[in-house]
């Protein structure tokens, strides 16, 4: 069985320049009711979502399903319409960028799904999975040129050059998601948003990825927004953590001040269901009813 290794830890980065900003990010989608889907009403998924991601940082987002954390990604991506609010990227504001400035963005920020079957086209051949990307931003010219690009960054991922003939049934949920990671990489980007990459996967894989995607940051110097409803995951992978319940973040700061200090009471619910390894350690279960703080 694989275990974690120690997860790099970023510099501080007080006093650079974030890399990602999002404020007020707020995504609501209608309800519409009646013959004539009429809207009656909103539904709001994200509500005011204000973080910073440095350079080379990793910044977690936890909550329960449903809380609007996936929302908040695809929002920053441009995968969803937002309602309000700003994203700026390097300096560049996402929502207004149109054209080869919207291109470029989108080449330096990627996202790994966290379906690795359902986010791989089953008809296409991973060589072109991979390589389609590539080609559409221009990085290849020829098609050796992209069969070499693709072999070398599954490689990277930790897959064999002969996966780029075959198609994503013939692999296992975690190749998959290593075949999900290369895409991602294939762009060369700077910011990656992880949104549950490893909740599909079994105990002794999901080490493995958490393991990939830890060197990757640290060889080509990453910053991710890691998405996940459990804490010992987002503890292991985080300098930073934001904690989100109904579409808002009641609390954030660092690694240890959310992991050991916790002051909302939802953090501290979340914090108790981790489970204990040490079976002669007995945990008291907190149970937030929402509200209170």
């Amino acid at each position: 069985m694989s275990t974690l290794a120690e997860p790099a830890h970023a510099a501080s980065h007080a006093s650079g320049k974030p890399l990602l900003s999002v404020r007020n990010l707020q995504t609501y989608f209608p309800i519409r009711k009646g013959v004539l889907q009429r809207v009656v009403g909103y539904m709001k998924a994200v509500d005011g979502v204000s973080f910073d991601v440095y350079p080379g940082q990793t910044v977690g987002l936890v909550g329960e399903s449903g809380c609007g954390k996936t929302t908040v990604g695809r929002t920053l991506l441009r995968l969803i319409p937002a309602t309000g609010g700003s994203v700026t990227f390097d300096g560049q504001d996402v929502y207004a960028a149109s054209g080869r400035q919207l291109q470029s963005l989108r080449r330096q920020m990627q996202i790994i799904f966290q379906d690795p079957g359902g986010s791989l086209n089953p008809r296409m051949r991973i060589v072109n999975i991979i390589g389609e990307p590539m080609l559409v931003h221009g990085i290849v010219k020829d098609k050796s040129e992209l069969r070499s690009k693709v072999e070398a960054v599954l490689e990277r991922c930790g897959m064999p050059k002969a996966a780029a003939d075959r198609y994503p049934h013939e692999f296992s949920g975690g190749q998959k998601q290593r075949i999900g990671i290369a895409r991602a990489l294939a762009l060369q980007p700077r910011f990656i948003v992880c949104d549950e990459p490893t909740s599909a996967l079994d105990v002794s894989i999901q080490a493995q990825i958490l393991n990939l995607l830890s060197d990757l940051q640290r060889d080509l110097g990453l910053s991710y927004l890691f998405i996940s409803h459990d804490m010992a995951v987002i503890q292991h992978m985080c300098q930073k953590i934001c904690v989100m319940y109904k579409g808002q973040i009641v609390e954030e700061g660092t690694r240890d001040e959310v992991i050991l200090s916790p002051k909302h009471r939802y953090t501290q619910s979340l914090l108790s269901a981790v489970p204990e390894p040490d079976p002669r350690r007995k945990r008291d279960r907190i149970i937030f009813e929402g509200g209170a703080s």
